[in-house]
């Protein structure tokens, strides 16, 4: 149920941190996402999002959406400000502070714009339709005699207008009409959606002004460098801080406090050092001596467990979904194919590593932190604060600019840490991670199996088809029992295949956790996709076929897919499945035009090869395609295509940003990503051992987006699937090598 009210301009003003505005609007939404249910369910939800007009006519627009570079920050007020027609160089933009004032925060899952597009859109017309009824009632005629147009309303017939300045206050006295009775825009008056406009944070990020969480600085702050433990569920059986007292500037060394498992999205115990400086933390923390207990997981080896994974998918495993009987068949084994696929344990590795700064005086907290889920992470500071549900507003939690986050800063465990701190050292304290912190102390995604065996058909395509997986479930971090995906992780990629078959088996297996898992970039579709985008590869090989032609085969005729009806309990990325169909017309073509596009079917040198690939997840479509030379045992990236249909586009240059960077994390992932782990303990640490993709192994970038009138799917996630199975399939095409576990690194020289 959406309701808009003309909130008070103070209350307003206090939460958004405006100077002057006269008009003020806000919205309520429902939340957005099962995650954001999960993790705020306590929360009610009210204000989402505000317009404030001052009487110099400058709108100001809050972005209740967490800004890491995907331009959020822009688009929100972009969307809002098109339906407000307002004058784009007449915005400013400020950032939402935790509230749940705004409803759902969480920036994941790619969903700002694909579950809130027609809510955003709302809030810009409503504040547009007072405008044109203030204007209306001073000039005495009726509402449909003025139109907003670029900053004003004009009256239609003699052309007089007035600003939107001069309009607010009269505005302000005004009923808000029901949401639902306004009338958006129709798309093909759009002026600003689907237009590039500048970034709104793009001059100060340039000139090294932008505020990320690393920059924070209070006076008599501390910094604080910690020493965790190297297993998790370890836990400190002494240490001795003698050494690290000596260091110039160290003020304090203090013990966390020890938590259990189930861990959830809490810090692990450890020592910190606090310090008036980085150096003198950072180099205390070195002269710590930690005598530690390392727990029930420190036999976790990854190599083994990968084997174990692999041997369990090549089983017969709990029903997922089926159709037909896979089972009862009896298998040509020369028309047969069958692969076991593995991908280990994946970092975020954003550029911008963890950092929090807190101040607490009794029970009023400040923080200061770049977070994907702020009023999860306040939540959890109430929790540790020992706050009840009606103190939760003596925290102030400020969002800043993230460097990079990729899912690692929707967890508060490092907020957490500074509060913990603060409180301990009646200071304000900064808490910041190292890379070697991030790397070996953070939230992975699982290392994982995926099987998949089907039988060709005598027209091209395959049936009786059986796909299974294995990976430690993210649910594990709230109960230590969990032990299979539950629903929503398995619709990723894996209990969503759109295939014409008549038999099909989708199957699911069990298995242990032993680090703490974590929404990684596009999450399970990232195992799910390489599986899928490989697997048809060989079966195209297999049959004869050109890559293009066995994925158009398999896809069959122009339908809208149901998972539902094979016994799934489909998600659909928490979309309509009606508004954001499973398409396979729309697939078709996408993979017919990155064909086209990249020429995939051209002639090549006898060393290079063109490899393709495709998934739909976050209801958007995407297919990749990338183009490699093998010579001397070395890969080559030579050229990468990606072509996304993702609905109505709000700003082009974004999702085209977003696209060339998900190949370049594609590349990271497919090439080079691994952390290993042995004997409980994460044997990376820093970018010698654990790299991203360097700028000489980045080919050219090419980015192909369909215009479309859809309504949008997300674009931060949906990139990066298919990119490493276009990559491990050219790699085929160039040398005859198949690549079923990931990284490439450990078969050539990348």
């Amino acid at each position: 149920m959406r309701s808009i009210e003309n909130v008070s301009r103070r209350g307003f003003l206090k939460v958004a941190g405006i100077a002057s505005g006269s008009f003020v609007l806000g919205m309520n939404l429902p939340f957005a996402t099962a995650q954001a249910k999960s993790s705020t369910s306590a929360l009610s939800h009210e204000l989402n999002f505000f317009v404030s007009i001052a009487s110099d006519s400058m709108v100001t627009l809050v972005c209740h959406r967490s800004e890491m570079g995907q331009g959020i920050r822009t688009s929100v007020p972009q969307i809002i400000a098109e339906e407000l027609e307002a004058d784009w160089q007449k915005v400013s933009v400020v950032q939402a502070k935790a509230d749940k004032k705004y409803g759902s925060q969480g920036t994941a899952g790619s969903a700002s714009i694909r579950n809130h597009f027609t809510s955003i859109r709302q809030i810009g017309a409503v504040a547009r339709d007072m405008l044109e009824q203030a204007a209306a009632n001073i000039w005495q005629v009726e509402r449909s005699a003025v139109k907003a147009q670029k900053h004003f309303v004009v009256h239609t017939t003699t052309g007089e207008k007035i600003s939107f300045g001069e309009l607010a206050s009269h505005a302000a006295k005004l009923t808000p009409p029901d949401s639902k009775t306004v009338t958006l825009k129709n798309n093909a008056d759009f002026s600003l959606i689907g237009k590039d406009v500048k970034l709104v944070d793009l001059d100060d990020i340039v000139a090294g002004k932008a505020q990320y969480a690393q920059d924070i600085q209070l006076a008599d702050m501390l910094i604080a460098t910690i020493v965790r433990p190297p297993v998790v569920g370890g836990k400190v059986i002494s240490f001795d801080a003698s050494d690290a007292l000596k260091i110039k500037g160290v003020v304090d060394v203090i013990a966390l406090k020890p938590r259990s498992i189930p861990v959830t999205t809490n810090p692990l115990s450890g020592i910190a050092v606090l310090a008036n400086n980085t150096w003198a933390a950072l180099e205390g923390r070195k002269k710590l001596k930690v005598k530690w207990d390392h727990g029930d997981k420190q036999h976790h080896d990854s190599s083994l467990f990968s084997k174990q994974l692999a041997k369990q998918v090549n089983q017969q495993g709990e029903k997922v979904a089926s159709k037909g009987d896979v089972y009862a068949h009896t298998y040509n084994e020369n028309n047969t194919v069958e692969a076991t696929y593995t991908l280990p344990y994946i970092n975020h590795s954003p550029m911008e590593t963890p950092a929090a700064t807190a101040v607490v005086n009794g029970k009023k907290c400040t923080i200061w932190a770049g977070t994907q889920n702020p009023q999860w992470a306040k939540g959890n500071v109430a929790q540790e604060l020992g706050l009840g549900k009606d103190e939760h507003d003596n925290i102030e939690l400020n969002v800043t600019l993230m460097g990079g986050a990729f899912g690692r800063k929707s967890k508060a465990d490092f907020i957490i840490e500074a509060v913990e701190l603060a409180k301990a050292s009646k200071r304000p304290v900064k808490v910041i991670w190292s890379r070697e912190d991030d790397i070996q102390h953070g939230f992975y995604h699982s290392i994982s199996a995926n099987y998949c065996k089907a039988e060709l058909t005598t027209k091209g395509s395959a049936d009786h088809w059986i796909s299974r997986n294995a990976y430690p479930p993210i649910g594990w971090l709230w109960n230590p029992d969990a032990k299979v995906p539950d629903d929503f992780q398995l619709a990723l990629g894996f209990g969503d295949i759109p295939f014409a078959l008549n038999n099909l088996s989708i199957e699911k297996h069990a298995v242990d956790s032993f680090v703490r898992p974590g929404w990684v970039r596009s999450v399970a579709c990232i195992n799910n996709g390489f599986a899928l985008g490989s697997f048809v590869d060989e079966l195209a090989v297999k049959a004869k076929l050109s890559t293009r032609q066995m994925w158009m085969n398999l896809l069959g005729d122009n339908r809208h897919v149901d998972p539902n009806d094979n016994g799934f309990k489909y998600s659909n990325y928490n979309l309509d499945l009606k508004e954001h169909p499973i398409d396979t017309k729309r697939m078709k073509d996408l993979i017919n035009l990155i064909s086209d596009k990249a020429k995939v079917e051209e002639v090549l040198p006898e060393n290079q090869g063109w490899g393709i690939s495709f998934l739909r997840s976050f209801g958007s479509f995407v297919a990749a395609a990338t183009k490699v030379e093998v010579v001397n045992n070395k890969v080559t990236v030579l050229e990468m295509h990606t072509a996304v249909d993702c609905g109505i586009v709000v700003t082009p240059d974004r999702v085209k940003a977003q696209m060339e960077g998900a190949m370049i994390f594609g590349l990271s992932i497919a090439l080079m990503g691994e952390i290993s782990v042995k004997e409980g303990k994460v044997q990376q640490s820093n970018f010698h051992d654990s790299p991203v993709t360097r700028i000489n192994q980045v080919p050219e970038l090419y980015v192909h987006i369909v215009e479309s009138n859809a309504p949008p799917g997300g674009i931060g996630e949906p990139g990066v699937p298919p990119v490493a199975p276009s990559i491990t399939n050219a790699i085929f095409h160039a040398s005859k090598t198949r690549i079923r576990d990931l990284p490439v690194n450990k078969v050539f020289t990348v």
